[in-house]
């Protein structure tokens, strides 16, 4: 056994030390230069603050933040955030143990206050923008916010704490002496995303040991370069946004921010500042395809996630683009579980691909067995990660499985090569006379007609079969189908009694803002 794990780990060391100089990440530093590095992750650990402290060691010059605003070098952004750090410690009192919450669009003013608040040791939180009203009050004071720090132009919050949005006074105002050293780095509490109820607080704490595995698989799979503009579109309150500036930070990538996803904008700027990467959710991988395509030489690598990436959507942009997609599947509560490749998307349409090194991924049945290729069961992950419970006293302890792994969720199935297909949500799969009726397998195929724009499916009651599929459909600008022409089109493919009873034509179909399906919202149209 240890000598096994002996062989697993230089294995490993290889593969992260050709990695790492592949993407120009291990290259040579001058003493002074590497000292300065090592201080920052002795004094910040494994933490936004790190991250901007050691990039500024390693790159002072180089752009940190591209947005409306400009320019900002790495030197710059750490300077910045040690200022402001100050500022929240001195005026506000923050300490370790409190939580910051953050409620910013995808703005330079984002980073810098994440930086500032990790420098301190404090728990930082960031917020949906779109959050207002009683919804936002009961988050703030579940999660027993102590500052808020919230751009201007937002509705008002009705907070009673400390509230700031003027980064620039504060800054300015800033002492000389920074705030002592926190003792152990604070915690990063991401909101789920509140499809099914009130967005709940998932925290961790990351670790070195930890994400090594992971983070180096994924640099061995997704194209990135070190100094490489990246932009990342969905925003950075969420995990899916989070996780990649904190990739494109480890490499001193310049990344393209924009408080709106305006595609032919989204466009102009990858072509302007020759990014060779961009994330997107799927639904904006939609409305860019709505645009003329582009040639795009600099882009190497499309990394969508956050929710389903549908077959004929990943179909179509390789078409426009290139085989540049990456599919990226995962959750809030357990991290990045698998990553599909462009020739996994081609090969497999649907797959989100293989687990990352260091990722465990189980397809379970009842009673946790591993179920054989072609099987339906329930979707566990576990890996450097993942967390162990909800803050607030929302629910306890995350819901594990027998060998210690973290349901997703999800049900989901492996074909004969291992990669993982996601058939559905667990509480979104409907019981229909008798028989499992897995939604996502209809809407895929509905999506796939040529005059449907967007599709979701739902299971709503049914006082004769207990449950049966909706259909909401936004009809394509050009020609509106008919129902009883989407009928026959999944009579066609599927079982008669996965045929949608209801067919609803939408104006559009209501998403929060990673893409997924707002059920509420969209229930109220029937």
């Amino acid at each position: 056994m240890m000598t096994s794990r002996l062989v697993e780990l230089c294995g490993f060391g290889a593969e992260a030390v050709e990695t790492f100089w592949r993407n120009g990440l291990l290259r040579p530093e001058p003493p002074d230069r590497l000292a300065r590095m090592i201080a920052a992750y002795r004094r910040y650990d494994v933490t936004p603050a790190a991250g901007v402290a050691i990039a500024a060691a390693r790159w002072p010059d180089r752009p940190a933040i591209l947005d409306d605003e400009g320019r900002l070098t790495f030197a710059e952004l750490d300077r910045r955030a040690a200022a402001l750090a100050s500022a929240l410690h001195d005026r506000f009192g923050v300490r370790p143990g409190h939580t910051v919450a953050v409620m910013w669009p995808n703005h330079r003013g984002f980073v810098e206050a994440m930086a500032a608040v990790s420098r301190l040791g404090a728990d930082l939180l960031p917020l949906n923008t779109g959050l207002a009203g009683p919804a936002l009050r009961d988050v703030l004071e579940r999660e027993g916010v102590h500052t808020l720090i919230a751009a201007p132009g937002l509705p008002p919050t009705g907070f009673d704490g400390h509230q700031t949005g003027d980064l620039d006074e504060l800054i300015a105002s800033a002492g000389a002496d920074e705030p002592p050293a926190p003792r152990r780095p604070g915690r990063l509490v991401l909101l789920t995303s509140g499809t099914t109820g009130t967005p709940k607080g998932a925290p961790r704490r990351l670790s070195l040991t930890a994400l090594a595995e992971p983070f180096t698989s994924m640099l061995a799979t997704v194209p990135l370069r070190s100094g490489e503009p990246m932009l990342v579109a969905p925003p950075l309150f969420h995990g899916l946004g989070l996780l990649w500036y904190g990739v494109a930070l480890v490499l001193g990538c310049p990344v393209v921010l924009m408080r709106r996803f305006e595609p032919e904008a989204v466009l102009d700027a990858l072509e302007r500042h020759r990014a060779g990467a961009m994330v997107a959710v799927p639904v904006m991988l939609g409305r860019l395809l709505a645009c003329e395509p582009r040639p795009l030489p600099h882009l190497r690598a499309v990394i969508s996630g956050g929710s389903a990436l549908r077959p004929d959507l990943a179909e179509a942009f390789t078409r426009a683009y290139g085989d540049v997609l990456y599919s990226l599947y995962g959750s809030t509560e357990a991290g990045w579980a698998t990553i599909a490749t462009p020739a996994d998307l081609r090969e497999a349409p649907g797959t989100v691909g293989r687990p990352s090194r260091g990722t465990t991924v189980r397809v379970a049945g009842p009673g946790g067995e591993e179920l054989a290729a072609g099987t339906v069961g329930r979707v566990f992950v576990g890996g450097g990660v993942t967390f162990g419970g909800y803050t607030g006293g929302e629910g306890g302890e995350a819901e594990p499985s027998f060998d210690g792994l973290l349901s997703t969720g999800d049900l989901g199935h492996r074909d004969e090569h291992g990669r993982l297909f996601i058939d559905g949500r667990e509480d979104d799969m409907i019981v229909s006379g008798g028989e499992n009726v897995f939604p996502q397998e209809v809407e895929d195929l509905l999506a796939r007609h040529p005059q449907v724009a967007d599709v979701a499916v739902l299971g709503v009651p049914d006082d004769e079969y207990g449950q049966r599929l909706a259909a909401y459909v936004v009809s394509s600008p050009d020609a509106t189908p008919s129902v009883d022409e989407l009928k026959r089109a999944v009579r066609g493919e599927l079982a008669g009694y996965k045929v949608p009873r209801d067919v609803v034509f939408v104006p559009a179909v209501p998403r929060n803002p990673t893409g997924k399906v707002d059920r509420a919202r969209l229930e109220e149209s029937r």
